[in-house]
């Protein structure tokens, strides 16, 4: 007899619930679906454990298994290791790690640098945290932050002042990159809504900055800032490098914003703007309430790859002589003690600049979840 004929039949509605499938639940389940479900991605999965097990367990050996952390030299540390460079040597980086993070700043103002640090993320808290309490009136302290962080490292008021030619490292990176982030958003949608708008001349003067701030490379605006502006200036004037800079980054992000929000406008369908005027809300009610929540929802991706690729083009500054991580990396390496280092310092800057860079991107994972008004398919 079949197992059908002599399974136990159970009257309508009285089944019980049985297990699912094994290969459908917990981790079995998961590596059949995304490793093993058909015969190319059992290959893929093979080639890429192949890859992994070739690469992996190497640099792990070489980063930090045989890696040597204390030496006063170069020499020294190659002397510790069973074979000369077989391994890491980071106690090159570890000896200068507080001239990779501080850059020059003198070492009894450092306070100063690490208090500004602790308040941009008390500033950060109510812009990615919706839940926080009085999170309204945290904003008042976020739009005074740029204010009490620039006293704070720059000084005057009682501070003693630093120039600010004797900022770089990772302070200089993060200065130029949350100022680029927190001021090209704002001016961006501006410029968006600019280029949209039904004014002419407001339409055509934005029009004309966006194309010609994207048509022109940022290094060759950066040229610009830190050289030729001078000459338009008043005789005697002097305008900070610094400032220069941040306003050349901002702007240039600024344009790319603009035209990532303009993209997210063009696909908010017209019934919602025709809805808005129908309740007879004002064009920057209409604006705000209706039409830019909608469009950055979409724009999320975008604006956050261009805030990612504004992070790392702070390091072209390095161009103009200002010492972000590469410059103090490359000035660094020029010391005939530690020569011959590059790799370890290359890897460092660079596992610094993917820990910032892959937490934006998960951030922005997180909004688009979260901000998900789509209905899944069934």
């Amino acid at each position: 007899m079949t197992e059908s004929a002599t399974a136990p039949r159970y009257a309508p509605g009285t089944h019980p619930d049985l297990p699912p499938p094994r290969r459908t639940t917990g981790v079995a389940g998961w590596m059949y679906k995304n490793l093993f479900s058909s015969p190319l991605n059992i290959a893929l999965t093979v080639i890429g454990a192949f890859v992994l097990y070739s690469i992996v367990p190497p640099m792990l050996e070489w980063a930090f298994l045989k890696s040597i952390w204390t030496a006063e030299s170069r020499v020294e540390c190659w002397d510790k290791m069973e074979v000369p460079e077989e391994a890491a040597c980071w106690a090159f980086i570890k000896g200068r790690l507080n001239i990779f993070i501080y850059g020059f700043y003198p070492e009894a103002e450092r306070w100063r640098v690490n208090v500004s640090f602790v308040l941009l993320i008390f500033a950060v808290l109510p812009v990615l945290y919706d839940r926080l309490p009085q999170r309204k009136r945290w904003f008042w302290y976020v739009a005074a932050f740029p204010f009490l962080a620039g006293w704070l490292l720059v000084g005057g008021f009682g501070l003693t002042p630093v120039d600010t030619d004797q900022f770089g490292g990772f302070m200089l990176t993060l200065i130029i990159g949350v100022t680029g982030i927190s001021f090209s958003l704002p001016i961006g949608i501006a410029l968006a809504l600019g280029r949209t708008s039904d004014l002419p001349a407001l339409r055509i003067l934005c029009v004309l900055f966006i194309e010609f701030i994207r048509g022109v490379p940022l290094i060759a605006l950066l040229f610009v800032a830190s050289t030729m502006l001078n000459y338009f200036l008043p005789p005697g004037t002097t305008f900070d490098l610094l400032m220069r800079v941040l306003i050349m980054v901002t702007l240039f992000s600024a344009a790319y914003i603009a035209e990532v929000v303009r993209g997210g406008l063009q696909g908010i369908p017209k019934g919602q703007v025709e809805a808005a005027d129908s309740l007879g809300l004002p064009y920057w009610k209409a604006q705000r309430l209706i039409v830019l929540p909608q469009a950055l929802k979409i724009s999320i991706p975008g604006i956050v790859n261009t805030f990612i690729g504004l992070y790392k083009d702070t390091t072209l500054v390095l161009i103009i002589g200002m010492l972000d991580p590469l410059g103090i990396g490359n000035a660094s390496l020029a010391d005939a003690v530690w020569a011959g280092l590059a790799r370890e310092v290359y890897l460092f800057i660079a596992v610094f600049f993917f820990l910032c860079c892959f937490g934006m991107s998960r951030y922005s994972l997180y909004l688009e979840r979260k901000l998900h008004t789509g209905h899944e398919e069934i």
